[in-house]
């Protein structure tokens, strides 16, 4: 079983057809690849095992998560190395790779290499996923029993844990940097300052804000811009935290967070609506009821602000799909859509598009702050979670990161008017009068 590294380099670099871009060290300590570049660690051979029974995406997750596979060296230089093999993003960029590896495996060098995966990888038997594995759900996507399964998924994995990647700000959504130079906490708070200033928030409104996390838009907008707000969120422990936190802060007279779908609100009008980091959740097949549903809870002239990331267009949208690391590790059943898919669908329930802000940039830099809060942490974010949770997190946030940097993925606020028939929206003639 000596130089296992060797051996597994060759049959990568045999389906590739290209030299692989990092070193590889595996369980046996032999060593292979291009010296100075990231290393990429397999610790034990189930790994393999995880990669016949599950070859790709997931197979490869699986064993991240386990802990079977590590990255030495620059993480984010790693995933943007590997990032045409792997990491692919439901882009149509992949296409190519994934028919050149199957044409790869019709050669006869391949297949002895594959021959000898096989007796690297030891006993046939598959192991089993990892804990931190959502299970396969099954049924209609989007039903409301579903959707808070998914929600409950992600975020009630313990308020502590969230404090110690999202900092004081608790905002889990992209920040807005004014300035490079500027700490999270300060682009967190621009950013929710910005969305309060493009709904025009003034005393006395009524705001409701969809998916409001741990409080923090409906704390801002009360208190520095003296609106009442309902705040609804799927998470028990984001709703339980986010009360908490409007007890402290004296606000309970102007602030209600309740555990809530926005399907199931009916205490309409409200003057404005903020959806931050929320529509990802909705889905292909409820988006034109979400838009409709919002519409009809806002007053003639209100405003809505729909923050939301979105994927670059395909050729063929009925081809899209959703990764399976981010499906069963992060967000379950999210699905992300193209921006003027977004903007026409708002359009259809009867909003007016008035203006959209592409801020992927900023996606970019706050991820990567929260990347350093939870390295800088990870002894405690080992004690606060699994070690398999804390991996999940760091690998998709660091990966997202790259997505935006490389414009991948994007993430877009969209103002809409429900417009009167009068066709007064409200709106300045000024271009942009939030900018101040």
């Amino acid at each position: 079983m000596a130089d296992a590294a060797g051996r597994l380099t060759k049959l990568a670099e045999e389906v590739l057809g290209a030299p692989l871009p990092v070193r590889i060290r595996a369980w046996d300590r032999s060593e292979s690849g291009p010296p100075g570049a990231p290393t990429l660690v397999i610790r034990n051979r189930r790994a393999l095992r995880r990669l016949l029974f599950k070859p790709g995406e997931l197979g490869l997750a699986r064993a991240w998560v386990a802990g079977e596979l590590d990255i030495e060296g620059d993480l984010y230089e790693a995933l943007d190395l590997l990032s045409g093999m792997i990491w692919e993003r439901g882009t149509a960029a992949g296409k190519p790779q994934r028919a050149a590896a199957l044409r790869a495996l019709a050669r006869p060098e391949v297949r002895a290499a594959a021959r000898d995966l096989l007796a690297l990888a030891g006993a046939p038997i598959p192991p089993k996923p990892p804990a931190e594995e959502a299970p396969k759900s099954h049924g209609p996507l989007h039903t409301l029993r579903r959707d808070k399964e998914a929600i409950s998924h992600h975020y009630d994995v313990g308020n502590d844990f969230y404090e110690l990647v999202l900092g004081p700000s608790m905002v889990y959504s992209c920040a807005y940097w004014e300035s490079p130079d500027a700490t999270l906490e300060e682009a967190q708070r621009d950013k929710l300052d910005l969305i309060c200033r493009k709904l025009g928030l003034a005393e006395g409104q009524r705001l409701l804000d969809v998916g409001c996390g741990w409080g923090s838009m409906a704390l801002h907008a009360a208190r520095e811009y003296g609106v009442r707000v309902v705040g609804i969120t799927l998470s028990e422990e984001q709703a339980a935290y986010g009360r908490k936190r409007v007890a402290e802060a004296g606000l309970a007279d102007r602030i209600e967070i309740r555990v809530q779908d926005y399907r199931e609100v009916h205490d309409e009008p409200f003057d404005a609506i903020s959806s931050i980091g929320m529509a990802e959740h909705v889905g292909r097949a409820r988006y034109a009821e979400y838009a409709a549903d919002l519409y009809a809870l806002l007053k003639p002239g209100g405003r809505l602000l729909n923050h939301q990331i979105a994927r670059r267009p395909l050729e063929d949208e009925d081809a899209y799909h959703v990764d399976e690391f981010i499906d069963r590790y992060v967000f379950p059943d999210g699905e992300l859509a193209p921006v003027g898919r977004t903007v026409g669908q708002l359009e259809d329930a009867g909003f007016e598009a008035r203006d959209v802000e592409g801020i992927r940039e900023h996606y970019a830099l706050t991820l990567r702050a929260w990347v350093a809060n939870l390295e800088a942490a990870w002894p405690e974010a080992l004690r606060l979670t699994t070690p398999g949770r804390a991996r999940v997190w760091r690998l998709y946030m660091a990966a997202s990161a790259l997505s935006f940097e490389r414009n991948r993925i994007g993430v877009n606020q969209v103002l809409a008017v429900r417009t009167p028939e009068s066709g007064a929206s409200g709106l300045s003639l000024r271009t942009r009068e939030w900018r101040g």
